[in-house]
Formats: C-alpha cells, structure tokens, sequence
C-alpha cells in the first residue's frame, strides 16, 4: 500500500476535437488527442490539431502514429513520423506521444531518441508500444536513455487490474527518471485502488459510449469499411458524466 501525498494526475484519451472539449468540461488535468480510437489512436488531423491549440483550456498531448497494427515502422513511415512531429512542434502543441520497436522486441533507441530531439521542448510520451517489449526493465531504462519523459502502460497485461504487480515495479524502478502513466481499463470502480497498490502519480483512461447517428436518411446497402453496416450511424463519443465520475474517484 503506497501512502499518496497529492492527488494523480488525470489524462484522458480522446478521438477528435468534439472529445477534448467534453474531457476538458469534465475536468480532466490533460488530454491525449487522437485519431480512430478503434484502432487504439492515429495522428489526428492538422485541422483538428489547428482546432484544440485554439479551444483547449488543459494541455493536450498528439498522438503520432501513422496507422493502426504493430510498431515495427517502415523508412518511409518513419520518415512521415519525424515529419509530424516538426510540424506539431513547430505548431507549438504541448506534447507528442509516439513509440517505435524492434522486430525482436526491443525499443528500437535510434529512432526512438530521433524523434525525441526532434520534438525539442514538447514534452514526449511513449505509448503502449511499451507494452509490446519483451523485457520491460530493459525497455523502461532504453526509454530513460532516450530521454523520454513519460511511460503510457497497463504492466504489459489487458487491463491494470491484471498489470498491477509491473505497475508498480515500474513506479519504483523509474523514481524521478520517467514518469510512469498507467492505464488500461481503469474505471471508477478500479482507478482509486490501482493508484494506492502502485503509487502512480498520473494515470489515463477513456471514457466512451456509443450514441445514434442524427442522420435521418440511412443507406442500407452501403458500408465505408468492414461488415458491420450499423457502424455508419453509429458514434463513439466521450462521456461526460463518466469522466467526471472517475475522475472523482481517482482523487478522492
């Protein structure tokens, strides 16, 4: 049991600017901006990007990542990654949050530090590419050498109910040299316990709901990816209340 001395730091993940302004009015302390959260988040949009520098009230951190699937990038993929990080650099958004791998595992530490120092001043995240190493001792101190700033992971299992244990393993071997942002299903019933087993200072969740299409004509016959037709009227949205909740929770 881990005694806390402030409340956590709350990041919520969000698709779009719709997303960051419902967790920003729910009281979330930063946002991760993303793209298709079905996908587990791509670069969003330079509108969208345009969109949150002129309406966000919290920090906002980017997620650079060029397409769903592994971590193990191409060249030119890559190359697009450094791309978008200059430019949200130069945009002046606060953070970014990339990951890239090796195909044995291991964090691939040349691009890894190219981007970093690409990015300048913003502050860099690791996403969950964390939880894809084969070693996470190895991977967390590949990060620090790095000079990455913070740790997106669940403790390399589905949730961080299941990932506890590494949890806070990793809270106690990163100390002031990373900052370890846990995630992975938290909830409002499980996010106040995770926080008192590990000793996380920040901690990342979504909160999401799926709500009907306003749309009054529906095309049956038509769908613009995969079987499942209902898809194109259907949204996943953030949910207010739901984030607030626990939010609550966590810093109660």
């Amino acid at each position: 049991m881990t005694t806390q001395t402030r409340p956590p730091l709350i990041e919520i993940c969000v698709e779009g600017i719709d997303g960051l302004l419902a967790a920003q009015a729910a009281g979330a302390d930063r946002i991760e901006l993303c793209a298709s959260l079905m996908e587990g988040g791509i670069t969003p949009s330079l509108g969208t990007v345009r969109a949150a520098l002129d309406q966000a009230t919290v920090p906002f951190h980017v997620m650079v990542r060029p397409r769903g699937g592994d971590f193990l990038y191409s060249e030119a993929e890559y190359r697009s990654m450094l791309d978008d990080v200059a430019a949200l650099r130069d945009l002046g958004v606060p953070g970014v949050v990339f990951g890239c791998l090796n195909p044995d595992g291991t964090v691939d530490e040349a691009r890894m530090a190219a981007l970093t120092q690409a990015a300048g001043p913003l502050n860099v995240t690791c996403h969950r590419a964390f939880d894809m190493t084969r070693d996470p001792f190895e991977a967390l101190e590949a990060l620090i050498r790095c000079k990455v700033g913070r740790v997106l992971t669940s403790g390399q299992r589905d949730t961080a109910v299941e990932g506890v244990s590494l949890l806070g393993d990793l809270v106690r071997l990163a100390g002031d040299r990373i900052i370890i942002l846990g995630c992975g299903g938290l909830d409002l019933h499980t996010i106040a316990g995770i926080r008192a087993k590990t000793g996380l200072v920040e901690m990342h969740f979504a909160a999401l709901k799926d709500v009907p299409s306003a749309m009054i004509y529906r095309n049956p016959n038509v769908g613009m990816g995969g079987s499942d037709l209902d898809r194109e009227y259907r949204n996943t949205v953030t949910d207010i209340d739901l984030v607030g909740a626990t939010i609550k929770a966590a810093k109660a």
